[in-house]
């Protein structure tokens, strides 16, 4: 991998008009990279598992080749790392003190071989190799030292499974209801305490999937608190980071993007000091074999009720559908097997909710985004396309309600960019604390926009989008969140030649006066790779960013 490093942009600019005064700019280059926040996946085969045998080279060599066996010194240390989505970073170190010369074979485990030689005289060689798999899977890598002199050969050999994994849609389905001892126990999670939920092996979700979009709903609450999803007990349970956020009495989903544990778990957590019911739905999962892989378009509006634009105009009653064509569309391919939307109710006449699922089928018992009267409420989803292209939008409430739907990307067969987690979200940003890079704790000032770069000041982005959690809190007033690439190279905002990007009418999520609301983001970064968040309302607000995953072709 190039060398990388994200770096905050210590400025917010306001409406594109340069730097903000008091807050200091971070310089060029300081600060990790943030793909490297997610750690990778590290697989090991120790010198001591290397196999010395003879080779077969008739009966004189055979018996020269038995000796040799007993006499050969040849061990091979073996250790991989990934933290791409279909490469390995192989260090073989091979040692023999006693050899007249070595040739080395590289089996990577899919038909192609690499090879080199060590010279006479006993050595200690350590080498790193980098091989590009062009299918997703497990693979068996093997290193094979031949002494051509004592007619032997040390093997040595570990397993190794590409992290990236790509996607297959699920038709809504519902995993967990404590409410109704779905998944669980028929019991609401008690505060501070987490739930284990069966996901890999659970509804038709392979056991060898390694990630799960999930819609999550915490409802029935009775006090102000938070929801963590993770892979691990310990993790969910000590997060940093959140997925939820809700007051008393609200019910709040979210979508999930999350790594499964080894034992095919996840775990959620009630981080608030009063007992919730927890809701899980799952609308597909990703594994290291080849299904569809990610296709990221800036976010494009492609339904808005009060406007007739994708459907009829007027509200959509209560209880009532509409079909939206989405295949062929605002970016999407027509062999897109599902379509990752940002779904928003507004102007509600009642509480309700919205369901968004495969045209040609019934609707679930399952929701997306939940509302009350006069709400304006947004949440991302991962929705399945029926066969004829389109997707349907149901309002599960009893009074009408207007829809907005934007279009943030796709999954199709023909792409190749899959995604990469591993199940701890790495938080990027928190405007209420003073960061490394010259940040300054203070709020996303009211119609402004901040640049913020993921990889080096680059032309060509390793990544090809992003999965954000992006959460408002201490809101001074009504607004609405927009993430989308940015236009400009970081050597552009550090010289001050950066050009203003457009305001886009796309939002990510709304929120009133006092509030803390989190959404999912789906976004790929602009040609420098760089994203903007836009706080789209009159007042200022505190910021919060965690990177979930992330999708990437090698």
């Amino acid at each position: 991998m190039r060398n990388r490093r994200l770096v905050m942009c210590a400025a917010l600019v306001a409406a594109g008009v340069g730097l903000v005064p008091g807050i200091a700019q971070a310089a060029p280059g300081a600060g990790p990279d943030a793909t490297q926040g997610t750690g990778g996946t590290t697989y090991s085969s120790p010198a001591e598992r290397t196999v010395v045998s003879q080779r077969a080279q008739g009966k004189q060599g055979a018996a020269h080749g038995k000796q040799g066996a007993q006499d050969s010194s040849t061990s091979i240390h073996l250790t991989a790392h990934t933290d791409g989505a279909r490469s390995i970073d192989l260090r073989s170190h091979v040692i023999d003190f006693d050899a007249p010369a070595l040739d080395v074979v590289v089996s990577w485990g899919d038909g192609t071989t690499d090879t080199y030689s060590l010279p006479a005289g006993g050595s200690s060689d350590a080498r790193d190799l980098k091989h590009r798999y062009t299918v997703l899977g497990t693979y068996d890598v093997k290193v094979t030292a031949k002494n051509a002199a004592k007619g032997t050969e040390a093997v040595n050999e570990l397993g190794f499974t590409t992290k990236g994994a790509e996607f297959t849609a699920h038709e809504p389905t519902r995993l967990l209801d404590t409410r109704a001892g779905v998944g669980a126990a028929k019991a609401k999670v008690g505060p501070r305490s987490s739930v284990a939920l069966k996901v890999a092996g659970a509804a038709k979700v392979p056991a060898g999937a390694t990630a799960v979009a999930l819609n999550v709903t915490v409802t029935n609450t009775t006090g102000a608190g938070h929801v963590s999803v993770q892979s691990t007990k310990d993790g969910a349970e000590g997060a940093e980071t959140s997925n939820v956020n809700f007051a008393a009495g609200q019910t709040v989903p979210n979508l999930v993007i999350e790594a499964i544990g080894e034992d095919g778990y996840i775990h959620l957590f009630n981080g608030g000091w009063e007992p919730v019911d927890l809701v899980a739905d799952v609308t597909g999962y990703f594994a290291p074999a080849p299904a569809n892989g990610w296709g990221a378009l800036n976010p494009t509006r492609v339904v808005d009720t009060r406007e007739g634009l994708g459907t009829g105009r007027g509200q959509i009653p209560g209880q009532g559908t509409f079909g939206v064509e989405i295949a062929g569309r605002a970016g999407v391919p027509k062999g897109a097997t599902a379509v990752a939307v940002n779904l928003t109710a507004t102007n509600p006449r009642s509480a309700g909710h919205l369901t968004a699922y495969p045209s040609g089928k019934a609707a679930p018992a399952t929701s997306n985004v939940n509302f009350t009267a006069g709400q304006t409420v947004a949440n991302s989803a991962v929705v399945p396309i029926g066969p004829d292209g389109k997707i349907n939008v149901r309002n599960g409430g009893w009074a009408p309600a207007d829809v907005v739907v934007d279009v943030v990307g796709f999954y199709t067969p023909e792409s190749r960019s899959a995604l990469v987690a591993h199940g701890i979200p790495y938080r990027l940003l928190d405007t209420r604390k003073d960061s490394w890079g010259g940040w300054k704790a203070g709020p996303l000032k009211a119609r402004t926009h901040f640049p913020m770069r993921l990889e080096g000041d680059t032309t060509t982005p390793d990544v090809d989008g992003w999965v954000l959690n992006t959460t408002v809190t201490d809101t001074r007033g009504n607004g609405f969140l927009s993430v989308t690439p940015d236009p400009n190279f970081w050597s552009d905002y550090a010289n001050g030649t950066a050009v203003t990007p457009q305001r886009p009418v796309s939002s990510v999520l709304n929120w009133t006066k006092g509030a803390t609301v989190a959404n999912v983001a789906q976004t790929p970064g602009g040609k420098g790779g760089m994203i903007d968040l836009w706080n789209q309302g009159w007042e200022d607000t505190h910021l919060l960013v965690d990177l979930l995953a992330y999708y990437k072709t090698d």
